[in-house]
């Protein structure tokens, strides 16, 4: 509570002091849909469409009671947005059985990076629907909705109406996997930091790209610190940690990707003129569960909550939800006890209640750059000033 009064008192500080902000007409966006891209943070169940994966238990268990193709017990970030501008949560463009598309669509999968990955599932880590492909897929989209709107009936009603797309929000999380599927490969953290500029070259193109097909109003996550994760600590055991215990060259490397991000928009900010272009730092508000968890309600923030084996009960061979036979018994790896009370879901991914805590924190545009709430965020006037 007492950091949500801090952002209060810096909002009030920022309307007051800046007057540009203060003298302009600040109504809340009035989006009518939501058009994600992006990996396992914001599928909804892409990945679960196509490959199956995750379909069992106790994915989903908080919130929706069942398996959705979330990686996490409940909700994630993209929901809490989806719910805050009163949408309902958003189906996958991959999943044709009822989905609706009146209020937008996620493209979204799993493992999906921004460049062209090296090898794909199932046989590699990476979705074959990384950036360039889902930027195809929304085009298609469009052109698609246009001829069903025309041929009318019920699956007209399904359709987000043609404005929409200009008038819509584009939010995006991607980028981590790019790191991360190197560092299982046995990419060197120098390696990391020098792929970054391509990288962040090709997510600008494709921001761009979404620009010339109309988007106009741009939410874009970086990535989050990747040494505090499960996943990283188990595969490298003897990097050095921090004094949290989280892997010091790897949140460096996240870090960098993210300093090159912010630049790149900024940049890209001063070129397109009608757009409005938001980053977002959610590198801040996620490692603060890890450096003070008990400030919001979080204990052991680097232990997996649904895995199993070794220091941070995570093991890449062992996923959530599976049957394991060790010592001649049956395991089922379930979840713990109270995942609201675990900051780490299956040892990449976070609870809904961490996802809750970020989303609260990154909405208020604290964490931006500039620093726009996300109801606000259609206002180019306040991006440029």
């Amino acid at each position: 509570m007492e950091f949500l009064s801090q952002i209060s008192v810096f909002m009030l500080l920022f309307t007051t002091l800046n007057p540009v902000f203060a003298t302009t007409k600040t109504k809340a966006c009035d989006f009518p849909a939501i058009f994600n891209f992006g990996a396992s943070n914001s599928d909804t169940g892409g990945l679960a469409a196509v490959f199956g994966v995750p379909t069992s238990p106790p994915f989903g268990e908080t919130y929706f009671r069942r398996p959705t193709g979330r990686f996490s017990d409940g909700r994630i970030i993209l929901d809490f947005i989806a719910q805050n501008f009163g949408f309902p949560y958003l189906n996958a463009y991959l999943d044709s059985l009822g989905s609706n598309f009146s209020h937008g669509a996620n493209f979204a999968t799993a493992g999906s990076t921004i460049r062209i990955p090296n090898s794909i599932i199932p046989n590699g880590r990476s979705s074959p629907f990384y950036l360039g492909i889902q930027y195809i897929q929304f085009r298609e989209f469009i052109s698609k909705t246009k001829f069903i709107r025309h041929q009318g009936g019920l699956f007209a009603r399904l359709m987000p109406k043609e404005k929409y797309f200009s008038r819509a929000l584009y939010t995006f999380d991607i980028g981590q996997n790019d790191l991360t599927i190197g560092f299982s490969n046995n990419t060197t953290i120098e390696q990391a930091k020098d792929s970054v500029a391509d990288i962040v070259n090709n997510f600008t193109t494709h921001i761009k790209n979404l620009y010339n097909l109309g988007a106009r109003s741009f939410w874009i996550h970086s990535t989050g610190p990747l040494g505090c994760l499960p996943a990283i600590l188990t595969k490298f055991p003897s990097a050095e940690r921090d004094s949290y215990g989280c892997a010091k060259k790897y949140n460096e490397v996240a870090q960098y990707f993210n300093q090159i991000l912010k630049e790149a928009l900024a940049q890209l900010r001063g070129n397109l003129s009608l757009a409005s272009i938001i980053y977002v730092d959610v590198y801040t508000p996620k490692y603060s569960l890890f450096s003070n968890p008990k400030k919001y309600g979080f204990e052991q923030p680097l232990i997996t909550c649904c895995g199993y084996g070794g220091k941070y009960n995570y093991d890449d061979g062992v996923q959530c939800g599976t049957t394991i036979n060790a010592n001649g018994n049956n395991i089922f790896v379930g979840s713990c006890k109270r995942p609201s009370s675990r900051v780490i879901w299956d040892g990449t991914h976070f609870t809904e209640a961490a996802n809750k805590v970020v989303f609260d924190l990154t909405s208020t545009g604290a964490f931006s750059d500039p620093p726009i709430p996300l109801n606000l965020s259609c206002s180019r006037n306040l991006t440029k000033s």
